[in-house]
């Protein structure tokens, strides 16, 4: 005769409550079990919270981000507390993605997903910060970003004519002249399937990650931009960025760790020195895409739960992350963060927009 589901569940669970017992009164210590963690919540209370945004509400930069909205991807500019959101693509037939600002605030680069099926292809543009002047720099190609003197645009090309949203399937690095509207090929001709390009504002070094490529199963890299260098980080995680300065990178280390350390090139090869924890999460939670304002005080990042579409992790590049926010923090203080949109409509890949320079 078969129980009921209740009898036999609870029946189990008193078997288990008596070994326990029994065990503990024989003279062995029973495993505590431990109860699941609380979920992730923002780690100040209302009080701080309150404060912080009031002391990002006097900070002189913008933030912009990749948003999804009406089934279409946009780009939005928002203040660091929050306040006034502004579309500034406004293309309900064109996916823009990847914002990067340039060093000086006047121009941004991003890619645009066009196309669908067997003629779906990324390609890499820029435009100014008002959303103006849009033109193409590359077609097939990914993740740009600006060269530190702000005169080129650095991209990597798509590995494969048919398009994939994997974030590594790349090859070849090239820099794209605005002055001259020329693309000249980096000198190692061994990129391999590197993501996230930044560039140092002296424009002496990039930082990338590599997956399954280049000789590395997985790391972060300081590769020379004008030469063959090319020098293993060891940091774990992905997804590295320069301070303004270039004095320091930050980083995602896991899904739920963000880290900022020095980059020390006094011994004349650069290595990561002092590292430490910017944010922390728990599952189911992720942090990604962290970026550090001009100033180097604050940091912007993406958050949001963790699931797949398509076989395809949330934080990579045109895939949908619903219920993912954009958050900023102080840099200087572990875990002093708030949340700065509050739509879920997958938020990511947010980037500082410096004051613009006067002429």
């Amino acid at each position: 005769m078969k129980l009921p589901v209740a009898r036999t569940v609870a029946s189990v669970m008193g078997l288990a409550v008596f070994l326990a017992c029994a065990l503990a009164a024989g003279g062995e210590q029973a495993k505590e079990v431990k109860p699941p963690p609380p979920p992730p919540v923002p780690p100040l209370n209302a009080e701080q919270e309150a404060e912080f945004r009031a002391e990002l509400n006097k900070v002189p930069f913008k933030i912009v981000y990749e948003t999804f909205r009406e089934n279409n991807w946009e780009l939005f500019t928002v203040n660091p507390d929050g306040s006034e959101p502004v579309n500034l693509t406004k293309t309900p037939d064109f996916n823009e993605l990847y914002p990067h600002v340039s060093p000086d605030g006047t121009k941004l680069c991003f890619v645009a997903d066009e196309g669908e099926g067997e003629t779906a292809i990324r390609n890499v543009y820029y435009m100014n910060i008002d959303g103006t002047g849009r033109t193409l720099v590359a077609k097939g190609a990914r993740e740009p970003c600006w060269t530190g003197d702000g005169s080129g645009i650095v991209y990597l090309k798509s590995e494969h004519d048919k398009f994939t949203p994997l974030d590594y399937a790349t090859k070849g690095l090239f820099i794209y002249d605005l002055k001259t509207g020329t693309h000249k090929e980096h000198p190692n001709k061994g990129i391999h399937h590197l993501y996230n390009i930044a560039a140092a504002p002296d424009d002496r070094w990039f930082v990338a990650t590599v997956h399954a490529g280049m000789g590395f199963k997985h790391a972060i890299l300081a590769i020379e931009a004008d030469g063959m260098k090319v020098v293993n980080l060891q940091l774990p995680g992905c997804r590295p960025d320069f301070s303004a300065d270039g004095k320091r990178i930050a980083w995602g280390a896991s899904d739920w760790v963000l880290r900022i350390a020095d980059f020390d090139l006094s011994g004349g090869e650069p290595k990561a020195a002092n590292a430490r924890d910017l944010a922390t999460s728990r599952e189911p939670i992720k942090i990604y895409h962290v970026d550090l304002s001009p100033d180097g005080k604050y940091y912007a990042f993406s958050r949001g739960p963790a699931h797949k579409k398509l076989g395809f992790a949330p934080e990579m590049i045109g895939i949908k992350a619903e219920g993912w926010n954009i958050c900023v923090g102080d840099a200087s203080k572990k875990d002093r963060w708030i949340q700065i949109t509050s739509d879920g409509f997958c938020n990511k890949e947010p980037d500082w927009v410096p004051v613009r320079k006067s002429p």
